[in-house]
């Protein structure tokens, strides 16, 4: 058998045939009866492979789900638009690097939904409401956001830089308030990391 040691790719441990412990009943009850979730876990714990495996199931790639628990209770696999952000790869000990990792990503996003890059105009929050909007114009679906350790930006100056934690603070704030303003064209939000809500305060637009 092979483990899928240090693997947090789902499609990787299925199509490579790793072991997999099938929990996939619960992304079913997950995705059916809630629409906006928070999870706070110690590194390791699997929130990785979590977001993976919400990732592909709202891509629809029912292929990968064969066999497993989840194929007999979902019956339509649809296709949504889906905004996967994973702040785990960057050390934001520089000053810069976070707003240039969310600029990069809401770039990205205005492109493939064809729209101009407001970069000079809207700060991006507002630039990532429209690409929201955008996405559930053009595909008729709502759109998925999934945030892996959206934490880590404070986590990495906490206690080092106060000026750049309390930067790095603000920008999240001003990217987060986006779950307030694009309430209608959400379907599904998950945001993991290993603080408690509570302690970060960058949710004060956020009122779920």
């Amino acid at each position: 058998m092979k483990y899928p040691i240090g693997i947090q790719s789902f499609d990787r441990i299925i199509e490579d045939g790793y072991v997999y412990v099938d929990k996939t009943d619960m992304i079913y009850s997950l995705t059916h009866e809630g629409s906006i979730y928070f999870l706070s876990r110690p590194r390791r714990f699997g929130k990785s492979l979590l977001v993976s495996t919400l990732e592909n199931y709202f891509l629809g790639r029912r292929e990968l789900f064969r066999g497993l628990a989840i194929e007999p209770l979902e019956t339509e696999w649809a296709v949504y638009p889906v905004f996967h952000v994973d702040f785990n790869s960057t050390n934001y000990t520089n000053p810069g690097e976070l707003e240039k990792k969310i600029n990069f990503h809401v770039s990205e996003w205005e492109k493939r939904y064809g729209l101009p890059c407001r970069e000079n105009e809207l700060g991006t929050g507002d630039r990532f409401v429209e690409v929201l909007r955008a996405a559930h114009e053009q595909t008729g679906r709502r759109a998925v956001v999934l945030i892996d350790e959206y934490d880590k930006p404070i986590l990495d100056v906490l206690d080092v830089d106060s000026t750049l934690e309390d930067r790095h603070r603000n920008v999240l704030k001003g990217f987060y308030s986006v779950f307030k303003a694009a309430d209608r064209h959400l379907q599904f939000v998950l945001l993991t990391g290993v603080t408690k809500f509570s302690q970060v305060s960058v949710f004060s637009g956020f009122n779920q």
